[in-house]
């Protein structure tokens, strides 16, 4: 891969469920207004860093992943 991941277990599960409650609610409570586009635009980020275990923001930073 070219990528290292930098996202622990735990860490992977929560992003999973933050990002799908933040698609769920910019879709059904916001529909396709300003807030609720920028919400979804970031509950999709938050579900990828989870899927893949891997955040950019964390390897910029330098970040290293937390076990568990």
């Amino acid at each position: 891969m070219w990528y290292r991941k930098n996202v622990g277990g735990w860490e992977r599960a929560a992003r999973l469920i933050g990002g799908g409650l933040m698609l769920i609610c910019a879709v059904v409570a916001l529909h396709a207004s300003p807030l609720g586009l920028l919400l979804s635009g970031a509950g999709v980020v938050t579900l990828v860093t989870g899927v893949f275990g891997y955040c950019p923001a964390c390897a910029i930073a330098g970040r290293e992943p937390l076990k568990g």
